[in-house]
């Protein structure tokens, strides 16, 4: 029985982990106050985006095995403090930077949480692969996952593909966790430069042979960059160096391993 239940889980975990949820608009979130003046300076969470990101190769890596007891708090503090706040009443410029802080700092707070770690899909349930539908926080006493903020909210309310570069699924396949909080006022030129970086890397676009092996990002988000594979090359053309050929032949690849420093 138990070998038929591991030959079981060995069949469904790849395909739930190719399974990407599409954009689900929730109409909760959709409101924002244009004549506020409230700000975040996301200071904590630079802190220690400066404290433990480390560059190895052509990864930002975040090392988790280093955090101390008072950084972890700091973390916490951060966490609640955004949480205390109800992002509607912000400027939408102000909610996104709000939401994918939040959606990072809370994904390093679960590894830190659960770390020594090999991989964040090791976390969530047995018959979950990876953690992105637990709860993990709660704000104006709404319960979120990770998958809520990311699907039910970021992607929905701002339909731009780059929030893909934004958010960090704490994986070696994800683009970077950025070396900057994301702020309001440089928002814009915060995504463009994540785009350039992941798509000019080689777990972005990658020759081998005759092929070119793209980030499963591209796959399993295709509607965000177009809907289509020429609508993908022609949104990777937009940054890349080296244009990807119109006829190029395509894999797919992503590196669940997770995003640490390695010896």
């Amino acid at each position: 029985m138990l070998q038929r239940l591991t030959l079981l889980l060995g069949l469904l975990l790849p395909l739930i982990s190719h399974a990407a949820p599409k954009a689900d608009y929730w109409a909760m979130w959709d409101a924002h106050n244009p004549d506020s003046q409230a700000t975040f300076t996301h200071h904590s969470w630079q802190v220690l985006l400066d404290k433990y990101l480390q560059s190895q190769g052509q990864h930002t890596l975040f090392n988790y095995a280093a955090v101390t007891d008072d950084d972890k708090a700091t973390l916490n503090h951060y966490i609640d403090m955004l949480t205390a706040r109800d992002p509607r009443t912000l400027t939408k410029d102000e909610q996104y930077a709000y939401w994918v802080n939040l959606y990072n700092a809370a994904t390093v707070k679960l590894i830190i949480e659960n770390y020594p770690v090999s991989s964040i899909t090791k976390l969530g349930g047995l018959f979950s692969f990876g953690p992105w539908d637990d709860d993990v926080v709660s704000v104006a006493g709404e319960p979120l996952t990770l998958n809520d903020i990311e699907h039910r909210i970021l992607r929905p309310l701002w339909p731009d593909p780059r929030t893909h570069y934004a958010v960090n699924c704490a994986s070696l396949g994800c683009p970077d966790l950025q070396p900057q909080a994301f702020q309001a006022d440089t928002l814009d030129t915060q995504l463009e430069q994540a785009a350039y970086a992941f798509i000019n890397s080689d777990k972005g676009v990658a020759k081998q042979g005759d092929r070119w092996v793209l980030s499963s990002i591209y796959d399993w988000f295709q509607a965000d960059f177009g809907g289509d594979t020429q609508s993908v090359i022609a949104h990777i053309n937009q940054y890349r160096d080296t244009a990807l050929p119109k006829d190029a032949r395509i894999d797919y690849d992503y590196d669940w391993d997770l995003n640490q420093p390695r010896d």
